[in-house]
C-alpha cells in the first residue's frame, strides 16, 4: 500500500498559482499553514475570520467568503 502525502512534494507543482483557505478556528490550520510556508509563489494563505474546518462548508456567512477568495483567485489566475 502507498501513502500519498502531498505537503512532502509542494514545491514540485511550481510556478502554479495555489490558494490556501482556512479557519482561523480549524483545528487542522496548521497543514495549511505548514503546506504554504513550503510552497512557492504565486501563493495565498486566506484566512477567514472565526471560521472552523467545517464551516468553511456549512455555514453561509464564512461560505461567503471563500467563494468571493476563489472568484478573485480565479480571475487573476486563469486567463
Amino acid at each position: 500500500m502507498m501513502n500519498f502525502f502531498a505537503f512532502t512534494q509542494i514545491e514540485t507543482i511550481s510556478p502554479r498559482p495555489v490558494l490556501f483557505i482556512v479557519g482561523e478556528k480549524a483545528m487542522s490550520a496548521y497543514f495549511s499553514e505548514e503546506a504554504f510556508q513550503k510552497a512557492a509563489e504565486p501563493k495565498e494563505l486566506f484566512v477567514v475570520p472565526g471560521a472552523t474546518h467545517v464551516d468553511l462548508y456549512d455555514r453561509p456567512e464564512f461560505m461567503g467568503q471563500s467563494l468571493k477568495k476563489l472568484d478573485g483567485f480565479f480571475k487573476q489566475y486563469l486567463k
